[in-house]
């Protein structure tokens, strides 16, 4: 069963998740980069990052956010084993995210009371899910896997149980909208907010601006 302390932790994180209604997802080459793009996401008006295991530097990053930026809710994303699911935790992750489900990862996480949002894409992955008490789900890869309209035709037979979805994969500024008035979706993934190439680059203002004008397109509350 789930603590009280478990509940609160998992409903406030969700609560934000949705409140912000986009989730910049970044890849970080080099961890000195961390705390300017959090200045800079910060400074956009979205305390909100998901940094991918798909680089070597992400734990580094991700810790040095969670030490130095604490208003920063900093997830780890792509955790695909248990092992990255304990890196991540101990990096000071509030959150982890998976492109795929994977039963062994979620329960390892649920006992280290770290918020884990699995990838689905057929309603075979949506009951493992729900077996697993999962509240939140990732749609992915959202736009190729048929988009708004595979989401609401395959999400429809289970929408009793209050599952939430965050899609994430080939969302833009221009269709992150669509996707938000969708009463299930909690909240987008969003890689265009702070590209590999404009964190490699430095482009910090760009960032900003792209994070305000997201916040300003995408925010529930």
């Amino acid at each position: 069963a789930t603590s009280p302390s478990e509940q609160r932790a998992s409903m406030s994180f969700f609560d934000d998740l949705s409140a912000f209604g986009v989730v910049p997802v970044v890849s970080i080459e080099d961890a000195r980069d961390a705390l300017p793009l959090a200045d800079a996401l910060l400074d956009g008006g979205l305390p909100v990052i998901e940094i991918t295991f798909r680089t070597h530097a992400a734990p580094e990053a991700i810790a040095a956010i969670a030490k130095h930026r604490p208003q920063m809710l900093v997830g780890a994303g792509t955790v695909l084993t248990e092992n990255q699911a304990k890196i991540a935790k101990h990096a000071g992750a509030k959150f982890a995210l998976a492109p795929g489900i994977d039963v062994a990862t979620l329960a390892y996480a649920k006992g280290q009371n770290l918020p884990f949002v699995p990838g689905i894409m057929t309603p075979t992955d949506l009951q493992i899910a729900l077996r697993a008490n999962c509240e939140l789900v990732k749609f992915f890869p959202a736009t190729s896997a048929g988009g708004l309209l595979a989401l609401k035709s395959m999400s429809a037979p289970y929408l009793y149980t209050g599952i939430r979805f965050n899609p994430t994969g080939g969302i833009t500024p221009e269709t992150a909208l669509n996707w938000l008035e969708y009463s299930a979706v909690s909240a987008v993934g969003g890689s265009w907010i702070a590209t590999s190439s404009d964190v490699n680059s430095h482009r910090w203002e760009k960032i900003s601006r792209t994070a305000f004008n997201a916040v300003r397109r995408c925010q529930h509350g």
